[in-house]
């Protein structure tokens, strides 16, 4: 692909109606900057633009809440959100607000132009209507039951407790959340978005040129929404918190544009805003089709980046997106995270315990950036533990990134006078030739990754480079050659030029890995770089894999520890923290779903899916708790014709003593998979009450083991 002329990098406007957690970091904003920071390190055109999003029903309800007004909501949570960012390491070159007056006239003129050449239709038709509040009701201000699953909080356009997406039509006995009254039909006129027009321009679009190049998740949501027939969309709202609609459109008072149309028009605003801050022309970034336009989002606003706003760009002359890099769902210790149930963990509860508290630093906020790296949801949701937190600290981290630049300073200073020593080409071995070549195999591997969106990937090589500095150490033994003295004590010039070589080596892999860390662990880059007394230009991507960063002679600090243990004791506390929060499901929060009383069906299969699975009836041999893992039991089960180890996730549900003997359903044929570093071989099949208990499947009567199940 040729490299473009300049790069435009968008992330997810969060609402600016509470602090955001760490599932929001590790789904937008944390990839965006590794990507932003690797192509500045490149020294490439480029402009990350996000802000605050600060329309629609979340702020004036969060209002309500709070007991204060839809603007101090706003004022409250923006500039607390974006400190969180920055404490966190994202650097955005703006952080924008869609309540800006600069936003609300692009917003205005964006609308203008596609009503004016007749892109938007008008409709009439019944909207609910509050006659006590005397103003009409968006879907999140009516509530009533579920015809789902029977909740009686539900609200109009999503049932908290089910999940399903709802419309207020659907509501059971419904009521105004302003009044409490029930209310009315009344007729009004709305502007819509025909997106049944463009079924095949997003067709060959997504599905023809971006089909093998965007990620499958992405791909196969976008083509769902066009298998399934597309409809209009209304553009505007019944509301009076928003971007009102000029004053020259005929039936538009009273009316604001509804937020997911306006949200998306805030990256242009807000690069416009840029644009002003730094003497830039803006169009360039939104016009010149030499420019890469990147969204980088969670995989629940597909739709809006994918197909709606698309859609806009194209009908407004705008370029379109040529990458739309969608995450998975961050999960928190075996379940979703949620707002309504406090089951999270915030960015800033995260920055006061590690960053701020007595103790911490900010190379704490890169511990959490490449934990979240590590277990980024690019194709699969994910899962957070404090263990695997901790882990990833100690076991990497600590021992070995931070392990080999300690050791390389500590051995230079103790075996070369603390001055970077000369290589002796003539005394070249095997050895160093494959650490030398590891180089530019790094930064090959490195640089495909990250162009490729691929930031696991991309983070373990670099981790191996540093694995294998390690490796390179313990196979030269430098502190042996040291031992090799003459009678005046001094190393005999062929051992000081195996020492000199492996330290050479190893000093200019400690400046690689500064520049290979950098996007993603920014603090620990120029840590490095203040231990080894370079400037940070150094980081520039031109220098990374060269061989010859650090000058012969030159004198380096002393070392110091780059990371710091994580004890059990701070895990406990924390874990402890996060389930002493957790309260009962408040229904209020307008981001999350609520885990349903009976989960909705899954998608329809066909009896050949199901035929593929082996059932067989098993009896638990032995059961014991797993150790550091709370919810896991290891069980002996017996299928007749083997005897089977399986873990499974019920230790919070039984006493492993009191299930031995009992009949269990077992998926037989399940691929092996290691947990805890217990290989298990299958699956216990549970049944699960609206409590959330779990009761075995099992037959009323005693069935041999092995015994198959249909």
């Amino acid at each position: 692909m040729q490299q473009p002329k300049r790069y435009l990098i968008t992330a997810a406007l969060p609402y600016a109606n509470g602090l955001k957690h760490i599932g929001h970091l590790a789904g937008a904003y944390l990839p965006a900057d590794i990507y932003v920071r690797y192509l500045k390190a490149q020294q490439r055109d480029v402009v990350f633009v996000c802000g605050s999003d600060e329309h629609g029903t979340a702020i004036p309800i969060q209002a309500t809440k709070e007991g204060t007004t839809a603007q101090a909501i706003i004022d409250k949570y923006h500039p607390l959100v974006e400190q969180n960012f920055r404490d966190l390491g994202i650097q955005f070159d703006i952080y924008h607000r869609t309540s800006a007056p600069i936003h609300h006239e692009t917003a205005r003129e964006f609308f203008t132009q596609l009503n004016d050449a007749g892109h938007l239709t008008t409709q009439t038709t019944e909207q609910f209507f509050d006659e006590k509040a005397q103003t009409f009701l968006a879907d999140r201000y009516i509530k009533g039951t579920c015809p789902n699953c029977q909740f009686t909080g539900a609200y109009g356009d999503q049932c908290e407790k089910c999940g399903k997406s709802l419309s207020p039509e659907e509501l059971i006995n419904p009521v105004s959340t302003l009044s409490g009254e029930p209310p009315v039909k009344k007729m009004t006129q709305h502007w819509y978005l025909p997106l049944d027009r463009h079924e095949d321009f997003l067709r060959k679009w997504i599905l023809e040129e971006h089909g093998n190049d965007w990620r499958s998740t992405v791909v196969g949501q976008c083509k769902s929404w066009i298998d399934g027939g597309l409809q209009p969309r209304a553009v505007t709202r019944d509301l009076d918190w928003g971007v009102a609609l000029p004053e020259n459109i005929e039936g538009g008072k009273g009316k604001v544009l509804y937020v997911w149309f306006d949200a998306p028009i805030g990256y242009i605003s807000a690069t416009k805003q840029w644009a002003m801050n730094t003497g830039k022309d803006w169009r360039p970034y939104w016009e010149d089709k030499e420019t890469r336009l990147i969204h980088f989002i969670g995989k629940d606003n597909i739709v809006f980046h994918c197909i709606i706003f698309p859609v806009m760009l194209q009908l407004h002359g705008n370029i379109l997106p040529d990458n739309v890099p969608a995450n998975e769902f961050l999960n928190l210790e075996g379940d979703k995270m949620s707002t309504s149930r406090n089951w999270k963990l915030d960015m800033e509860d995260y920055i006061n315990d590690f960053i701020k508290a007595p103790g911490g630093n900010e190379i704490m906020a890169d511990v959490l950036r490449y934990y979240l790296t590590q277990i980024a949801p690019e194709t699969k949701d994910s899962e957070f533990t404090w263990k695997g937190f901790q882990d990833a600290n100690n076991s990497e981290l600590v021992a070995i990134l931070g392990n080999f630049v300690n050791r390389s300073l500590v051995l230079m200073h103790k075996l070369c006078k603390g001055k970077v020593p000369p290589l002796h080409p003539d005394h070249i071995t095997d050895t160093d030739k494959e650490m030398i070549a590891a180089f530019d195999a790094t930064r090959k591997a490195v640089e495909d990754n990250i162009e490729h969106f691929k930031f696991r990937e991309a983070l373990f090589h670099i981790i191996a480079f540093a694995r294998s500095g390690n490796q390179y150490l313990q196979k030269k033994e430098p502190w042996i050659f040291a031992k090799q003295t003459d009678a005046n004590g001094d190393v005999v010039a062929e051992a000081q030029a195996s020492i000199d070589n492996t330290l050479h080596i190893a000093l200019q892999v400690c400046a690689n890995l500064a520049i290979f860390i950098h996007p993603f662990l920014p603090f620990t880059a120029k840590k490095i770089c203040y231990l080894l007394k370079v400037v940070d230009k150094m980081l520039l991507w031109e220098n990374a894999g060269k061989t010859k960063l650090l000058s012969t002679g030159y004198s380096l600090r002393a070392p110091e520890l780059l990371f710091r243990k994580i004890e059990d004791e701070e895990i406990a506390t924390q874990l402890n923290k996060l389930h002493t929060a957790m309260t009962e499901p408040t229904h209020t929060s307008n981001d999350e779903a609520v885990p349903a009383a009976f989960a909705p069906l899954k998608e329809s299969i066909v009896y050949d899916d199901f035929a593929k699975l082996d059932l067989r009836n098993g009896k638990i041999l032995a059961a014991e708790k797993v150790e550091k893992a709370d919810k896991l039991l290891k069980l002996t089960v017996d299928l007749g014709f083997e005897t089977r180890t399986i873990v499974s996730g019920i230790a919070q549900h039984f006493n492993p003593e009191a299930i031995v003997g009992k009949q269990v359903t077992v998926v037989a044929n399940l691929l092996p998979r290691k947990m805890r570093g217990i290989e298990s071989n299958g699956m216990i099949l549970m049944a699960e009450d609206p409590q959330g208990k779990l009761h075995f499947i099992h037959p009323e009567e005693e069935v041999p083991p092995g015994a198959g199940i249909s």
